[in-house]
């Protein structure tokens, strides 16, 4: 029997799956260690000049102020290289 696919159905698991990708990236470009939590979220964006959404990407590096970057892109859309252009 094959598996009905929904194509109206949300796409967290292709999220998911770019989100882990996202991370990976952030911990080799900053160095990270594997435990330290990084977290990734699409936000709606209300800045003028800003994309309708933006991915933003957060290090919680124990006894430091959270980092926060921005990547002016869906999350789908992001790539390595915007990545290491946002943590510069």
């Amino acid at each position: 029997m094959s598996k009905f696919h929904n194509p109206l159905a949300p796409k967290f698991g292709r999220l998911k799956n770019k989100s882990s990708e996202i991370k990976a990236w952030v911990r080799e470009l900053l160095n990270l260690p594997d435990d330290t939590p990084v977290t990734v979220a699409e936000l709606a964006c209300r800045d003028e000049g800003c994309p309708d959404i933006e991915t933003v990407i957060g290090v919680l590096e124990p006894g430091k102020p959270i980092a926060t970057f921005r990547v002016h892109l869906t999350m789908v859309e992001v790539t390595r290289a915007s990545v290491a252009e946002a943590v510069g």
